[in-house]
């Protein structure tokens, strides 16, 4: 797999309808090999990610956005379900609080990025504030035409003080959407997933299509980079971000810390 082939190249014109939202990358019909390849990243993962925290001197920030019903939850489930909880938080961002609303867009945001020997996901993030703002004018074209500038030289200051930036966009097709939202009222078991608003936000399918692109094309830098995910295949959206996600961490160069001198000479007695 090359995972480069998926990542937005800083000035690349992205056009969402152009890019292929079922790719599996030669795995057609092998759905089985490849969520076994996840687990074994998937195990990989966990033991970089108890360097990152023993280590204490890089942090790890995953970005995830997509259309409703992307998988953004499903990726958290099956993409980190070995990693250790101490050094992983998600922080899901929700309509901003009146206290929230107070302050500029990104404050609510920086607060909540990671720290040292940390690995944080945010479910949907700042890019709400080029994206839903945009596509519902809750907020004029003027000032969220400025947003894509503030976004770039905040990821640039993270990244400047040791904060790894990984962006997924998990590309679906509006008939995937359709299907998984079905799937949502068939099983009584999803009926808490569905909400009537995804039905009207599915609306502004196309305007979210062209927000989305000019995001990706806009914030994709070598610091903070995008990845546009095919996700219409769940077991192959979870095996890329894997192999993504092991590649990143292994580029990191990290290390566990040298024992305290004498470690050899200690007995624990009864």
């Amino acid at each position: 797999m090359n995972t480069d082939a998926y990542r937005v190249k800083p000035g690349t014109n992205v056009v969402l309808p152009d890019i292929p939202s079922g790719e599996t990358d030669g795995f057609d019909g092998k759905k089985a090999d490849a969520i076994e390849r996840t687990t074994e990243l998937s195990e990989r993962l966990f033991d970089l990610q108890q360097i990152l925290f023993a280590d204490n001197s890089r942090k790890i920030l995953v970005v995830l956005q997509g259309m409703d019903t992307s998988g953004k939850d499903g990726t958290i489930k099956h993409v980190f379900k070995m990693v250790n909880p101490l050094g992983v938080k998600v922080v899901n961002f929700k309509r901003p609080n009146d206290v929230e609303s107070d302050h500029d867009y990104l404050w609510r945001v920086h607060h909540n990025t990671p720290g040292n020997g940390d690995l944080t996901i945010f479910n949907r993030s700042h890019y709400e504030d080029v994206l839903i703002v945009r596509v519902h004018d809750l907020v004029s074209r003027k000032v969220w035409k400025k947003r894509y500038a503030h976004i770039r030289h905040f990821e640039q200051m993270l990244a400047d003080e040791g904060t790894v930036i990984r962006k997924f966009f998990l590309h679906i097709s509006k008939d995937t959407q359709r299907e998984r939202l079905q799937e949502r009222l068939d099983n009584p078991t999803k009926h808490w997933k569905f909400e009537h608003g995804d039905l009207e936000e599915r609306k502004y399918w196309d305007a979210y299509t062209e927000a989305y692109g000019d995001a990706l094309t806009k914030t994709s830098t070598e610091a903070a980079p995008w990845y546009v995910i095919p996700s219409d295949h769940k077991w192959y959206r979870n095996l890329l971000i894997s192999k993504i996600l092991v590649e990143t961490l292994e580029g990191l160069d990290l290390s566990y810390p040298e024992p305290v001198e004498g470690l050899d000479k200690i007995t624990i007695d009864d």
